[in-house]
C-alpha cells in the first residue's frame, strides 16, 4: 500500500502545456477521483503517474521513492483501462493469469490467486469463457481481476465504466466501491461522469485545462466550489448562472427585486454586478422565500420529479419541480435566497 504525490508536474506536447503545475497528494488507501471535462489532462495525469507518459518537470513519488526513471512495470501499480483491453484468444482464467505468468510464479500460485479474484469478483463460473462470450460489465470485472491479481500498491482506473450503459454503470460503481473497501489499497480513479465522482471519491480533485481546480471531500466541492468551474460542472442539471445587478442591497431576478440578508451585503458591498448562481434542486425548496413568474419553454418527466426549462432574463435555465406541480405556459417559482451562490464577474471565484 503506498500514497502517491505530484508535486509541481508539468507536461508540455509541441510546445503546449498539458498539464500545468499540479501537485497532488493521495493518502494511502484513500478513493481519489480525477474529474473533468474531456481533453482536460485527467488522463494524462494518470498516465505519468503509471509512467506510460514522460512528465517535462516536477517529481512523481510513489510510496517514499521518486519514480520518474523508473520503468512502468517496476512501479508496482495496476492500470485498468477504458477499452478492457482483453486478449480475444485467451480465455477469462489466462486473462487474468497473463501478468502472473510474465512474472514466473509457479502454477500453484497462480491458480490460486486467479481462483481467489474470480472469487471476488464473481467469476469463478466464467474462468472457461473467451472475452466475446462476455457482457461489459462482465468483461470489466475480468480487466478488474487481471488488476488484482497483481497486488499492487495503487490502482489506476481510466474511465473504466464509460463504455457501459446506464443500469450497469450504477451496479459497477457500487462493486469498484466494495472492492476498494475489501482491498484496503489506494484507488485513483479518472471520470467526466460528477455523478461518480461525487458518489466513488473520498476526495475529487476538479480539473480544467491542465490545472487542478479544487480538491475536497464531494461534499466540500459540491456545497463549497471555490469558483463558477467548478459549480458548473458538479452538479447534473448543471447550476444555472445568471448575470444580475446590485443595488441598495438588493437583487433583482426576472424583474423582481429581494433584499440581501446581512452576510451577503457584507460579501457584495463593493458589487454592483455579479453572477448569481441558483441550482435546478433549489427551486420550489424547504424555506424557499422568494418567488417571480417564469414562462415554461418544455418540461421533461423524471419519474419522481419533473425537470422544467426556462428562461430567467436570457438566460437559459431549469429547474427540479415536484409531480404534482402544475405546468402552465407561465408559472411561479419559487428559491431558497439562502441558498444562492455568488461569483466575479471578472475571475469567476465565488465570492465568500
Amino acid at each position: 500500500m503506498a500514497q502517491v504525490e505530484l508535486k509541481n508536474v508539468v507536461k508540455i506536447y509541441d510546445k503546449k502545456k498539458i498539464i500545468d503545475n499540479v501537485s497532488l497528494s493521495i493518502k494511502d488507501k484513500e478513493f481519489l477521483v480525477l474529474v473533468g471535462s474531456s481533453g482536460c489532462g485527467k488522463s494524462t495525469v494518470l498516465r505519468m503517474i503509471a509512467g506510460l507518459e514522460e512528465i517535462t518537470d516536477g517529481q512523481i513519488f510513489i510510496g517514499e521513492k521518486c519514480v520518474n526513471n523508473v520503468h512502468p512495470k517496476d512501479r508496482d501499480v495496476a492500470f485498468v483501462f477504458q477499452n478492457y483491453a482483453l486478449y480475444p484468444h485467451m480465455s477469462v482464467y489466462e486473462n487474468i493469469a497473463f501478468p502472473l505468468k510474465m512474472r514466473k510464479l509457479s502454477k500453484k500460485e497462480i491458480d490460486a490467486k486467479v481462483k481467489e479474484a474470480a472469487e471476488i469478483l464473481d467469476l469463478t463460473e466464467l474462468l472457461t469463457r473467451k472475452p466475446k462470450q462476455l457482457s461489459g460489465g462482465q468483461r470489466q470485472r475480468v480487466a478488474l481481476g487481471r488488476a488484482i491479481v497483481r497486488n499492487p500498491k495503487v490502482f489506476l482506473m481510466d474511465e473504466p465504466l464509460s463504455n457501459l450503459d446506464a443500469k450497469l454503470r450504477v451496479q459497477m460503481r457500487a462493486e469498484i466501491k466494495k472492492l476498494h473497501q475489501k482491498l484496503q489499497t489506494t484507488f485513483i480513479y479518472v471520470t467526466h461522469d460528477q455523478t461518480e465522482a461525487l458518489t466513488m471519491g473520498d476526495r475529487i480533485a476538479v480539473i480544467d485545462n491542465g490545472v487542478i481546480q479544487q480538491i475536497g471531500t464531494p461534499d466540500e466541492v459540491f456545497n463549497n466550489p471555490v469558483n463558477k468551474f467548478v459549480a458548473g460542472f458538479l452538479g447534473s442539471p448543471s447550476m444555472n448562472f445568471i448575470e444580475t445587478e446590485i443595488k441598495d442591497n438588493k437583487i433583482t431576478i426576472n424583474g423582481i427585486a429581494f433584499e440581501l440578508n446581512e452576510e451577503q451585503k457584507i460579501k457584495l458591498a463593493d458589487k454592483n454586478k455579479v453572477i448569481t448562481g441558483i441550482r435546478p434542486e433549489n427551486f420550489n425548496c424547504e424555506n424557499s422565500n422568494f418567488e417571480f413568474p417564469v414562462k415554461v419553454e418544455i418540461s421533461e418527466m423524471l419519474g419522481s420529479s419533473k425537470l422544467v426549462y426556462f428562461k430567467i432574463d436570457n438566460y437559459s435555465c431549469c429547474a427540479f419541480v415536484n409531480n404534482d406541480f402544475e405546468l402552465k405556459p407561465e408559472v411561479r417559482l419559487k428559491i431558497n435566497t439562502e441558498k444562492l451562490m455568488f461569483f466575479d464577474i471578472e475571475s469567476d471565484k465565488r465570492i465568500l
